[in-house]
């Protein structure tokens, strides 16, 4: 028989290896968790709902304005109309993508970076897994540059709206001084080219102007807008974590795949 003593102190050293093991096993989990790609995946799923929400909704907004008070002719804009009501259907296709892109590139960092946190063992990566790494690669850096363009015309409808804004705010300053009448400021929606020349009115001066600034359409569709811009850049910033995420995991499979590598990450 062991004495009490002894066989509290066996019971503390077992308690205490468990402990151990599970605090070792809890920092491993955490070593092979892709922060890169986490990162990136919660700004990317973060920019593109700011994106299509708000932008879903700015584009109902102005299409309201221009049918209230810039074109009442409802033929004028009619190709407008229908290019945007493409463009809110586009959104629920880049929504639906994203959301999947982005689930299959963190779940492609996961795999990736608990190989290169691997160990003990050996471990190969076959030219199937290589090649799908590549081509995530190559459609990241397709898809980064495709978000520039699409962040910079993102830029159009707040600066289209920046310009009526400060114009509303230029006849408020005129009246407020009474130095002159706002009546000759007019804003011409016609010169950026989102509906014809012939539209009529096409343009707002003065006192109906301001009117137009007050609208709960103008305010929320402006603001949104610029949400909207703001989430692009998100997203751009999210893929261009994700290219260098990508990029990086795939050279070290390429360099853990070499026959002669014997470094351990």
């Amino acid at each position: 028989m062991k004495p009490a003593m002894e066989t509290a102190a066996e019971e503390n050293t077992e308690q205490s290896q468990e402990k151990k093991g599970c605090f070792e096993c809890c920092i491993k989990c955490l070593g092979g968790v892709p922060y890169a790609s986490l990162v990136a995946t919660i700004l990317c799923f973060s920019g593109v709902a700011l994106f299509c929400g708000c932008g879903h909704v700015a584009l109902t907004g102005t299409v309201s304005i221009l049918e209230q008070h810039f074109s009442t002719n409802s033929s004028d804009h009619a190709l407008l109309s229908e290019v945007i009501q493409l463009m809110q259907y586009v959104i629920y296709g880049i929504a639906s993508f994203f959301f999947l892109y982005g689930i299959i590139l963190l779940a492609e960092g996961f795999y990736t970076t608990s190989a290169v946190k691997e160990l003990h063992g050996e471990f190969k990566t076959t030219a199937c897994g290589r090649c799908i790494s590549g081509m995530f690669v190559f459609l990241t850096y397709v898809l980064g540059v495709a978000w520039l363009g699409v962040f910079g015309f993102s830029a159009v409808p707040v600066f289209m709206f920046y310009n009526i804004w400060s114009t509303c705010e230029a006849i408020k300053s005129l009246q407020t001084n009474m130095t002159a009448s706002g009546d000759q400021i007019c804003v011409d929606v016609r010169q950026y080219g989102i509906i014809p020349w012939n539209a009529v009115p096409g343009r707002v001066c003065g006192p109906t102007l301001e009117n137009i600034c007050n609208t709960n359409e103008f305010y929320m569709s402006y603001h949104l807008f610029i949400v909207a811009c703001a989430g692009a850049g998100a997203t751009v910033i999210a893929l261009l974590i994700y290219m260098m995420a990508t990029t990086y995991n795939y050279a070290v499979l390429k360099f853990k795949s070499r026959e002669d590598c014997c470094t351990k990450f």
